[in-house]
Formats: C-alpha cells, structure tokens, sequence
C-alpha cells in the first residue's frame, strides 16, 4: 500500500448547489424497528450501539466530545446534522451565513453524528448529510421522510489502511483487494484488521457490503462465498471501532507513549486518511483501494419535509463550495469501479446484520461429519458442474476449518460403520486447541486436510444417534465457565443401517437422561440432502438447546454450515 495519491481532480470552484435531480434507550426501540421492518427474514436479537452525538469538531483526528441533545439557542432557525468528516466544512460555510455577530447563537446548529445515531434518533434534522445515500433510504423506510436535493455534495473511496510495515505485502500501488486481505488474515500474514460497526458506520454498512461482493466473485457457491466473508468477519480484532477515534489512537499513543497502537488493518475513507496524512504524525498509514469491491462513501443533501426555512437551507448548500470540499479532502465525482449499492434498503442491512450477529466467544467444539455410503450419491453443484455429496462437503469443509477464532478447541470424528464389527466413529483431528500443534502442523491445518482426505465408504451404516450420545458426553467433561461447549453435527439420512441402530423415541430418552443443566452442551445439527430426517434432528437440538439448520438442496450446504457458524457464535 502507498501513500493516498495527490488530488487527481478536476477543479471545484464553483458552488455545490446547481446540480439537477439525481437519476436512525427510545433510539435503540426506533432502528430495531427499522430492522424488522426491512428485514423480516433475518431479524431478531440484534442490539445497535449508537455513537455519541457530537458537536462539529474541528479536527478528523481528535475525538470529540458528548454535547446536548437540545440547542441552547432557541433562535435557532436551521438544525443540521452532517457526518463528522463532512461537519467542519458545513460548520464554516453555516458561518458565513451568521450577518449578526452580537447575537450569541448562529442561525444554523451544526451537529457531528454518524448516520446510525441520526436513523436511531427520534428528533431529525432539517437537514441531513450523512455518509452515504444509502442512509437516507434507511431513515424513510423507518418512518422518516427526507429527500436527497440534487447530487451528492462530494465522495470518497473506502480504503484499507494501516501501517507499512503491515500493509506493503498487501497492495501494489494503491491497489489490493478484500480476497487478499481475507487470505492474509487466515494465514496469520496480519496482526490485526479493526472495523467500524456495520449497523451506525458508514465505513462498516458498506465495506460488509463490499466484502460479500468480492467473496460472491471467488466462487459460483454462494455459501461457500458468504464462509470466506466470515472469515474475516472472525479475525476482526475490534469489529465496532469508531472509525475517528482509530486514527486518533494511532496518532495519540505514539506521541504520548512511544507505542505504536496496534490496529493492523482497518477500512477508512480516503478524505479521512488524507487529513491523517497530511497531519505529518509519527506513526505513519498508508492506504490502498480494494479493487474487488470498491465503495465509496457519498454525501447527499437531504431536506426533511418539514422544514421550514427553505430560502436559508438553499444558501447554506450554495455557501458549501467545491473548493472548500477539495481542500478538506473530498473529491467531486465517483472513482470509476466503484459498486452500484443496492436500491433496496433490505440488500445492506442483510449482511451487515449477519455481520453484527457474529459474538467472539470462546469455542470448544466437536465436530461430527458422516462417512456413510449415501453421502457417495451424485449431485448436481453449484455451477452445474456434477460431483458428490462428499465431494461438496469436502469444498464447504475446507473453507469451514479457516473460521474458527484463535482461542477455538476442536476435535474432529467421522461416523458410520462399513462393517458390523466397526466402531461407530473414530477420531479424525485429536481434540486441542485450534492454534496448537498436531503431527507437525496446526490443528487448524490439520482439520483442513482432514477436509481435503474425507472419503465415506460405500455400503457404510450410519450410528447417528450413538455417534451423537458419545459426543455430548465427551464434550460435558470438557464444560467450563466463561466458554460455549458444542457438539456440531452433519449427516445426509436417519440413523440405521448399523449396530448401534436404535428408535428416535429410544435415542431420544437416553439423550434427556444425560441432560445437566450445569453443564449444558447444545447440539447444532445440519440436515444434508433430501434423505435427511429434520424432525428428529429437530428434536434432537431442541433438546439440548442447540439449533437445526436444513440443507435440502446441495447448493445450501455452505448456507447451512455458515448459518451453524453463526449460530455457534451468537450471544447465549
């Protein structure tokens, strides 16, 4: 990654205000709704942190500080709310507009708000600059009704970030990409990648966004596409940063402490990274586009209906020019590449509620994978392409095994029985941490080609239900406090076949006479294929607390491991 490139744009100097029309306590209850609203689908549970609202600060760099929610000047005649990177050159050009200074209070308050607090806030604006379009869709579809007046004020590009010495084998020129950055991550190549929350920050709403689309371009599998997304989301070391605050850290802690603060990577608007740059700190950043999926942030003019004062809302747009907006580090149009978003609300709140649901928890996990026969049955792939049931779980496996945290304890056992005198499972990965050693290599390694190796053997009985008991009890020794104990389980048909064989009603009673409260292990079961029993894997996860996730048709399978992913992951 290199330095932000200088200003390759075309002058603006005239005003930002003769463009034609263009072709979110009580706060938190507001944007939930919003969330059920939008997505019916994927709603629930989800809690959204609101930034604090802030007066315009004068600086991208330093933090600012809480301020009233309730003007102090009630002669005020214009409320404004701007994105903080925007604020200080709307605060200036409001201030021209001041033609009385013995009045203490200015005609136009200006307030620094990240877009999630504004949608969340009951009280709106008559004018709003958020960081992006997108947000204005947001705040109507959420009851709000405001209108983006012609073009966009300015853009700026998202860009990676961080340290040269962390980010050089990332970039070439200023450009690198989200799949490398995924890569890197999962090998242990970057310390550290930070970012903002997807659900109030710009910045997060659309780089999950980009994220998704540079995965969905790796692979025809959307499951599998939405695993290597989790990826990353799983490696973040900070996944709800303020996105000024980190530069601030970085700039703060050096100076102070003689420390580097280590953020690694971390997604951030070029107009932002410009003002850190040019701010000569110690600690030096450089920055690079992602070329797979490249967003920008945006930002409209949007009026409230009721606004009252339409004669000074169109002098403060006219008094922002193009001149102050190039010189604060903003540019004039869109980089050329840069991602359509979607025109519904729905297509970016989607992801980045998955992203959100996503809780770091300390795992141990065992995972049950069947090596029955059935599993040998063609199917079509995705891409059309013929293969194996076993074969696709070996593709979704390997993308599987790069997603647990560091702090994960696995252990791997395949089950079915290909002959009457065959144990029911065998080991496959020895149980330990994730990050340690095992014959040579990582467990995590390990665990990938285990993936890689899996074969099912044709004629082979499937001990579902034993396999399953001796699971839970293996892992009920293991319960500790503070950690979340689980027993995965994926299998393509009903339990039978075997020696082990026994009734749903029979299993099922075992299963409740192990059961210990204090030392709960939920089952997460996923049905593969149409042969699969759902209503007794249902059962059994309803009854050890876990979830049951239905992979009917092939494709789905990545889906469903991802969903299980999530579930595991999901505050408790």
């Amino acid at each position: 990654m290199s330095e932000m490139p200088r200003d390759n744009q075309r002058p603006m100097d005239d005003p930002v205000a003769h463009h034609g029309p263009p072709a979110g306590g009580a706060g938190r209850v507001l944007l939930a709704t919003v969330i059920v609203l939008l997505l019916v689908a994927v709603a629930g549970g989800t809690t959204w942190w609101m930034y604090s609202r802030d007066p315009a600060p004068t600086s991208n760099v330093a933090g600012p500080t809480r301020s009233p929610s309730a003007t102090t000047c009630p002669g005020v005649k214009l409320r404004v709310v701007a994105a903080p990177e925007i604020a200080p050159v709307v605060t200036t050009a409001a201030k021209t507009l001041d033609d009385n200074e013995a009045n203490p209070c200015d005609p136009i308050e200006v307030v620094a708000e990240e877009p999630g607090f504004t949608v969340a806030n009951a009280a709106k604006p008559d004018v709003w600059i958020p960081s992006s379009t997108a947000w204005v869709g947001i705040a109507n579809a959420g009851g709000a009704a405001f209108r983006a007046q012609g073009e966009p004020l300015a853009h700026s590009p998202i860009v990676l970030a961080g340290p040269p010495g962390v980010t050089n084998g990332l970039a070439t020129g200023d450009r690198t990409s989200w799949a490398k950055l995924t890569g890197a991550v999962a090998a242990g190549r970057v310390p550290a990648v930070s970012m903002p929350d997807a659900q109030a920050s710009t910045i997060g709403l659309l780089s999950v966004y980009a994220v998704n689309a540079a995965m969905a371009r790796t692979t025809p599998d959307s499951g599998i596409a939405q695993l290597r997304a989790l990826t990353l989301r799983s490696r973040l070391k900070d996944a709800s940063a303020d996105p000024t605050k980190t530069l601030a850290r970085v700039a703060e802690q050096w100076n102070t402490n003689g420390v580097i603060y280590d953020v690694g990577v971390f997604p951030t608007t070029e107009q932002q990274l410009r003002t850190y740059q040019r701010g000569q700190h110690t600690v030096k950043l450089n920055g690079a586009f992602p070329a797979d999926g490249m967003v920008e942030a945006d930002y409209p003019f949007a009026v409230a209906k009721n606004n009252q004062d339409i004669e000074l809302t169109a002098q403060l747009r006219a008094a922002i020019t193009r001149t102050a907006l190039t010189k604060a580090g903003f540019r004039p149009a869109s980089l050329p590449g840069t991602l359509p978003l979607p025109k519904k609300p729905a297509g970016l709140l989607a992801p980045a509620t998955m992203w959100s649901q996503y809780k770091s928890l300390s795992t141990q996990v065992l995972l049950l994978i069947d090596a029955s026969g059935s599993m040998n049955k063609k199917i079509a792939a995705p891409g059309g392409r013929t293969t194996t049931r076993a074969g696709l779980l070996r593709e979704s496996g390997k993308f599987a095994a790069e997603l647990f945290a560091e702090d994960t304890n696995v252990g791997l056992w395949f089950f079915g029985q290909p002959t009457p005198t065959s144990p029911p499972h065998k080991e496959v990965v020895s149980y330990g941490p994730i990050t340690g050693p095992l014959d040579g290599k990582s467990r995590r390694d390990a665990l990938g080609n285990a993936m890689d190796e899996y074969r099912a053997a044709d004629n082979s009985g499937t001990p579902l239900y034993k396999s399953v008991l001796d699971g839970v009890a293996e892992m009920r020794e293991k319960v500790s406090p503070g950690t979340v104990t689980l027993v995965v389980v994926l299998t393509d048909g009903e339990d039978g076949e075997s020696t082990f064989k026994m009734t749903q009603a029979q299993f099922m009673s075992k299963l409740a006479a192990e059961q210990d409260p204090s030392r709960p292990v939920p089952v997460l079961a996923l049905g593969y294929g149409p042969d699969v029993d759902m209503k007794a894997l249902n059962a059994m996860s309803e009854a050890t607390g876990g979830k049951a996730f239905p992979a009917t048709n092939p494709a789905d399978l990545s889906s469903a491991i991802a969903k299980a992913f999530l579930a595991a992951h999901a505050p408790r």
